[in-house]
């Protein structure tokens, strides 16, 4: 018989605060780390802004790929923002 517990599934957090409550008040030791899926995290002041015009059908397109993934609109183009300037 193993005395070994039973990893914890790891929760959902719909919000950055809410990621850095969990991760400052969690047993990470006590979580299933196989099943974790890394994620970006935003801390930083989102404080400068554009517009961009586009074909409504991409931007029908943009925003059904954000729902695929889960996050707002804005977040979504952030991200895809900041991988293509990985190669800048």
């Amino acid at each position: 018989m193993s005395n070994a517990k039973t990893p914890k599934p790891w929760p959902t957090l719909s919000t950055d605060e809410a990621a850095v409550k969990f991760v400052d008040e969690a047993d990470l030791s006590e979580f299933d780390w196989s099943k974790a899926v890394p994620v970006t995290m935003e801390f930083r002041k989102k404080n400068g802004q554009f517009n961009v015009r586009m074909p409504e059908d991409e931007l029908t397109k943009v925003r059904a790929a954000a729902d695929r993934e889960g996050m707002s609109l804005s977040r979504f183009v952030r991200l895809m923002i900041s991988r293509g300037m990985q190669s800048i």
